[in-house]
């Protein structure tokens, strides 16, 4: 069975394979120009298609009913923010609003569930990061397209079949730092990995954006607090919090909805400490209305009328945008 996602709704196509060799043997021919492997023993992996597909392979003895094949295809047409406003994902002010934070070098985490967008959304705001600047990606399974020159692109190393020679995020993480980047983008957040960000964002790697698996802003902070947590590493619930409310400045949370849309439906703010508590502040929100009869659903961006506590630092680097868009 192939089943296909159109317009937001997964369906049944007619396409078929002949039986499960047939779809081991394009496994086989997916695997074979990249260093992943599945067998018993390692018998799930993540691959990328040249076009920039994501492929996530399973099979058994975990996966039950034989192989499965996951593959995840970006839309080519969408390369300006212009494209993702046009598409209701978002509103003009929210996106003027995110160049300037772009441009601005804010740290931005940008969070949702799988096939939410997010990675679409960060690959397009990242087009316009300065062509000047050294970009390193770091990530799991390359993901990331960006069009700028100057990018070096890293990704983690799985074991071989000893579990030797395994090179984590964080191992990559750590060594970026002494290459010289203007930016940082981690293509996503798992683990112990998120205390090293937090860090390099400190130490004034500005400009740093991230994608994490989360359901809200909220959420954002208690996953980044919870992988902390359980890196090992001896450190207090406060030094996080502090860590978090000092290096990070927005949360993206975007959201497929259940009529298949799109939209970013948070913009947030991490506006510091408030005893021993972090304030969230958003600055855009998504409202759903009503859904009719056909599942479509309506809404409406609504914000709070409150400015960003870094809204002065837009004026200092000559970036023009109104305070209007707040109010």
């Amino acid at each position: 069975k192939v089943y296909i996602e159109k317009n937001g709704k997964t369906v049944l196509s007619h396409i078929t394979f002949e039986n499960n060799h047939h779809l081991l043997y394009i496994i086989q021919k997916i695997l074979s120009p990249t260093r992943r492997h599945v067998d018993e023993m390692t018998p799930f992996t993540d691959v990328s298609l040249p076009d920039g597909s994501r492929v996530n392979i399973i099979i058994p003895p975990v996966s039950l009913d034989g192989p499965v094949v996951t593959i995840r295809k970006f839309l080519k047409e969408f390369s300006r923010i212009e494209d993702l406003v046009a598409v209701g994902t978002l509103t003009k002010n929210m996106a003027d609003l995110l160049l300037a934070s772009i441009k601005a070098k804010l740290n931005i985490i940008f969070s949702g569930a799988t096939g939410s967008g997010k990675t679409t959304t960060l690959n397009i705001l990242s087009s316009y990061i300065s062509p000047e600047e050294r970009i390193v990606t770091i990530e799991d399974t390359a993901e990331l397209r960006l069009n700028q020159e100057h990018v070096v692109r890293l990704e983690a190393k799985v074991g071989n079949i000893e579990g030797k020679g395994e090179i984590s995020i964080r191992d990559l993480f750590k060594n970026s730092l002494r290459m010289r980047p203007s930016r940082i983008i981690l293509g996503e957040i798992r683990s112990a990995e998120a205390l090293d960000m937090l860090q390099a964002m400190c130490s004034g790697h500005n400009g740093s954006l991230a994608v994490l698996h989360a359901s809200s802003p909220g959420d954002v902070v208690s996953r980044i607090e919870t992988m902390i947590l359980t890196s090992g590493i001896n450190i207090p619930m406060w030094a996080i919090k502090r860590q978090i409310s000092s290096s990070l400045n927005l949360i993206v949370q975007q959201e497929q909805l259940s009529d298949g849309s799109r939209k970013i439906t948070h913009i947030t703010e991490i506006r510091g400490l408030e005893g021993d508590e972090l304030i969230l502040q958003d600055l855009f929100s998504y409202d759903i209305e009503s859904t009719d009869k056909e599942g479509r659903i309506t809404g409406c961006w609504k914000n709070n009328g409150t400015t960003p506590l870094f809204f002065g630092r837009f004026k200092k680097m000559g970036i023009d945008l109104s305070e209007e868009i707040f109010k």
